[in-house]
């Protein structure tokens, strides 16, 4: 399966009309929620690895997203998005609930750490430079760039995750890239 199709990505209505057939069969019958875990688990993993600390982070933050997402199937609606859109609003919420746990607070996550790339990888350094820039972007715009490089999603797709416009997600990718080139620029 290419990654296009893998992230629910293509014609319109033709993923409307696939997630809504996914999803109705796993409502009825949660053997068929498979169908739906083996399309999008790299997705949801790709981008929970992007907001955490480690595989074993990003892991089971995936499993917890998958499980909720398996016993609230039947709240799916394919006009919010498709499945991939609900799924890392899922995801999303799933990191913000284990940071919130993890800290004791009610407030959302500033940032989440990450581990450090492997020191003979090349380019270390501006990875890790890269990635500290990232995390200092406002919650948008860090949101945006995570989704569209991580998840692999269009500005639509990262509306339709973040809850604003199509035009409004990609505002905040330009800005985002904007404000990482001016940053990363080297004198």
């Amino acid at each position: 399966m290419d990654d296009a199709r893998s992230l629910g990505v293509g014609g319109a209505s033709t993923v409307r009309d696939d997630d809504e057939r996914m999803a109705a069969a796993a409502a009825q019958d949660p053997q068929a929620f498979l169908e739906i875990y083996e399309r999008y688990r790299t997705a949801v993993f790709r981008y929970l690895r992007s907001r955490t600390t480690s595989d074993d982070d990003a892991g089971e933050l995936s499993a917890i997203t998958f499980e909720r997402a398996l016993t609230g199937i039947h709240r799916f609606r394919p006009s919010g998005g498709g499945l991939a859109a609900w799924l890392l609003r899922i995801a999303r919420n799933a990191h913000i609930d284990a940071t919130r746990r993890r800290s004791g607070s009610s407030r959302a996550p500033e940032t989440a750490g990450h581990r450090a790339p492997a020191p003979d990888s090349p380019g270390v350094e501006d990875q890790i430079i890269l990635r500290s820039l990232v995390d200092a972007l406002p919650d948008t715009q860090r949101d945006a760039i995570r989704l569209r490089f991580a998840a692999v999603m269009t500005a639509r797709e990262i509306g339709r995750v973040l809850g604003i416009s199509e035009e409004a997600a990609q505002k905040q990718l330009e800005r985002g890239m904007r404000a990482l080139k001016e940053a990363f620029r080297v004198d």
